[in-house]
């Protein structure tokens, strides 16, 4: 009775596998957030941006390199994670992210156009990987602050947190 266990197992290392696969994306229509209005580009590039920092994300746990973090992270939310990747390098584990779906919901934009706060509401499938060894495999639904600073090319992730829904 032990082959369909190795089956369940050899179907979520396939799924994993295909992280290519883009996230579904359903985004609130903003029509203000703040005292400053937020033009179409500007709203566009955000969610993108966002987005594809919960990629580069989910490589830098996943080979625990914390300079794959540097294209889409800076300040608080950069250091934070760093630490996490060198904590669990540390202890020889990974952490594999594989999100599936996000609604975002832009929340603020400041007056001077220097940050947009975004609530996400993200699903995703989080695996921990001790030595090459699966030890948990789980379906997260979770709700996430941001806070996204534009820089030259993008707007990079400032603050990232878990909150409570």
């Amino acid at each position: 009775m032990r082959y369909p266990i190795i089956i369940v197992c050899s179907v979520c290392l396939a799924v994993f596998a295909l992280g290519s696969v883009q996230p579904a994306l359903h985004q609130e229509t903003t029509d203000a957030v703040g005292p400053r209005p937020l033009e179409k580009s500007t709203e566009t590039a955000v969610v993108r941006d966002y987005v594809q920092a919960w990629q580069s994300l989910s490589v830098a746990l996943e080979q625990n390199r914390a300079d794959l973090l540097d294209q889409n992270f800076v300040g608080a939310a950069k250091e934070r994670l760093a630490g996490t990747i060198r904590e669990q390098a540390a202890l020889g584990i990974q952490t594999r992210y594989r999100d599936s779906a996000h609604d975002v919901r832009l929340a603020f934009y400041s007056p001077e156009g220097l940050s947009i706060q975004l609530v996400d509401t993200v699903d995703y499938d989080v695996q921990i990987v001790d030595h090459e060894r699966l030890l948990t495999l789980q379906h997260v639904r979770a709700r996430y602050i941001a806070v996204l600073t534009p820089t030259e090319e993008r707007w990079k992730v400032r603050f990232f947190q878990a909150a409570p829904e």
